[in-house]
């Protein structure tokens, strides 16, 4: 059994740190002193080694590297995320990867020094491992003795879900196990950026309560972020870290990053995959998943743009010859905007979006870039004064697109006064460009989406209806937030319901068919959701009645249609009883993947159902 010494402390309060050397002889072994003064460091070493933790930052001599967990949309190269068990970054000094070929290439030059902030930019932003090895078994030269140690101990490094729990005590267990030297000494070192590590605790704990951040509890994070110093793109990557580590995230976020992977690989996209794609994005909005973790996913990829095939969509050469006329010819440019080129930027925008086509940005990008470069070098400043109306105009999609979907496919969103006055002022201004514009870019098609249930389908067409009888006078904000609030706690309360009622049959009311049965069961969930402040006076009949007979549709598609739909392979089945059952296809899809994975079954074949594939 290894023995370990360990020795922690603080540098200014910012960064903690803790040093262990252990092995079976570590408790024989002198391996550290401390230098006093304001320049103080403390030197850790074994023969040929050695690491020195100093006022600014980290010194280091010898083998080993640096590990860490990988951060959720940080740069991760594509090897690594492509294989789902790599969870940890891994630098070996002195290691560099070939011109040509993945191999790996060691070098004498393995020392070097890191300021803390740097470790802290690259690497984790809460937690940054360091390490050395000592073994009479190595090779006496360092690049050799480098390959050794990623050969035997690189690949448990990069796997190793001790990282992520800093769970030394496993950590320095595999280390030694796979070192299988009664020898060998592992030196570890751990360092904690404090301020981050606030930060990240503060808001993972708000996040888990209810993912979501109200506005008193943001306040603090900004407090916090404000005493420590903390810049935005810390903040930004702690946050995207926190929310993919949530498991109701987590599943969906992995699922889209696989079929990206898996796409990148080939070359190319099929229609499956598409349609999966497109589905998850959906379903993302339903769970509360913020879009930045699927950016994140979409930078890392970058190069699925080549995905769409090599004939570039109409839409995309339409905003091509709009921004190039607008901004990059060499005519004399207006600085008022041409309605008509607004809206065709606009529905550009809309396809890109729902293709997830990178390329309609990049051109954006391109097309503003060379407008600072003009302006710079002399432009009338209308030009700058024209792109900026298209931004904002841009600017008011994306909010009122947010809004919109949170209302059709989010359960139980919090409706506020604000959002209704932006939305009041985006229609005005998207109507203002072409009358009926607001209603071509987010209600067609919406209402014939197959995902949107029938609260959903009953906030947007109450919002729509109600932001055109608020024009006309005809309705106060007050009034239609009401409106929507009330459809809110309707559905809060008929989801609340349904899993109750679906609880206490599963546990409890083998047999529901009859009146009495149903009435005694009415009962007991309202007595306790009454006792839970969910509801006042009585569970409406009506919902009651609705949910009595969802859980009935769902025991028949689970027990005699799913089984024939899988084995028949009938896409036509499953969808004629999703069309008429009025079920929510979000909960029947989560049902057919516990079904799969409950009997073992390929989800590949779910798959392929859904898209009518036989």
């Amino acid at each position: 059994m290894h023995k370990d010494i360990r020795l922690h402390g603080q540098i200014f309060d910012r960064f903690e740190y803790y040093a262990i050397v252990a092995g079976e002889d570590a408790h024989q072994r002198y391996f550290f002193n401390a230098a006093e003064g304001s320049g103080a460091e403390l030197r850790f070493f074994s023969p040929g080694n050695e690491f020195v933790i100093g006022p600014a930052g980290i010194r280091h001599g010898g083998n080993g590297g640096s590990f860490c967990e990988y951060m959720f949309g940080v740069d991760q190269p594509l090897a690594d995320l492509a294989k789902a068990d790599v969870i940890n970054r891994l630098v070996v000094y002195g290691a560099h990867a070939g011109d040509e070929s993945a191999a790996l290439h060691f070098s004498e030059r393995t020392g070097g020094e890191i300021g803390f902030e740097k470790i802290f930019f690259e690497g984790n932003a809460v937690v940054n491992y360091f390490f050395f090895l000592s073994s009479p078994r190595f090779p006496s030269s360092l690049p050799a003795q480098q390959e050794s140690l990623v050969r035997c101990i690189g690949k448990a490094l990069k796997r190793s879900p001790a990282v992520g729990n800093q769970d030394e005590n496993t950590l320095i267990g595999e280390v030694l196990g796979l070192l299988g030297d009664p020898k060998a000494l592992f030196f570890l070192f751990k360092l904690i950026n404090t301020s981050h590590r606030e930060y990240y605790e503060t808001f993972r704990q708000l996040y888990f309560k209810s993912k979501k951040i109200p506005d008193g509890d943001f306040a603090m994070l900004t407090e916090i972020a404000a005493r420590h110093g903390i810049d935005r793109y810390q903040q930004e990557r702690i946050r995207i870290d926190v929310m993919y580590k949530h498991p109701a995230n987590r599943r969906i976020v992995d699922e889209y990053r696989n079929i990206l992977i898996e796409c990148q690989r080939r070359g190319e996209i099929s229609s499956l995959e598409n349609a999966r794609l497109t589905r998850l994005k959906t379903l993302s909005v339903r769970n509360k998943i913020p879009g930045a973790l699927f950016y994140a996913l979409d930078e890392a990829l970058k190069e699925d743009k080549k995905l769409v095939g090599p004939e570039e969509h109409d839409y995309i050469a339409e905003t091509r010859q709009v921004l190039e006329g607008l901004f990059l010819g060499e005519r004399e440019i207006e600085s008022v905007v041409d309605r008509e080129d607004a809206v065709k930027l606009l529905f550009a925008k809309k396809r890109a979006a729902e293709d997830r086509d990178h390329t309609f940005e990049e051109i954006l990008l391109d097309a503003s870039k060379a407008c600072d470069e003009k302006i710079r070098d002399g432009a009338d400043i209308s030009l700058l004064e024209g792109f900026s109306q298209i931004i904002t105009y841009f600017d008011r999609y994306d909010a009122t697109s947010q809004a919109i979907n949170q209302l059709a496919f989010m359960e139980t969103v919090r409706v506020t006064e604000e959002m209704v006055r932006s939305l009041i002022g985006n229609r005005a201004a998207f109507e203002d460009l072409r009358p009926g514009l607001f209603g071509e870019l987010f209600l067609a098609g919406l209402l014939e989406n197959k995902y949107l249930g029938k609260y959903g389908r009953q906030k947007v067409t109450t919002l729509m209806n109600g932001l055109r009888l608020i024009e006309e006078n005809r309705l106060t904000v007050a009034d239609l937030l009401e409106q929507l609030q009330g459809i809110d706690r309707e559905e809060h309360l008929a989801i609340t319901l349904l899993a109750q009622v679906r609880d206490r049959i599963r546990n409890f009311y083998s047999k529901y068919a009859t009146k009495a049965d149903q009435e005694a069961l009415k009962r007991e969930v309202s007595d306790d959701l009454r006792h839970r402040k969910v509801l006042r006076g009585e569970i409406p009949d009506r919902l009651f009645d609705e949910t009595i007979l969802t859980i009935k549709k769902e025991a028949i598609y689970l027990h005699s249609l799913l089984p024939r739909i899988i084995a028949d392979r009938d896409a036509a089945l499953r969808e004629d009883f999703l069309e008429n059952s009025g079920l929510d296809r979000f909960y029947v899809e989560e049902l057919e993947r516990e079904y799969f994975e409950l009997n073992e079954l390929n989800l590949e074949q779910l798959y392929q159902i859904r898209k009518g594939l036989s």
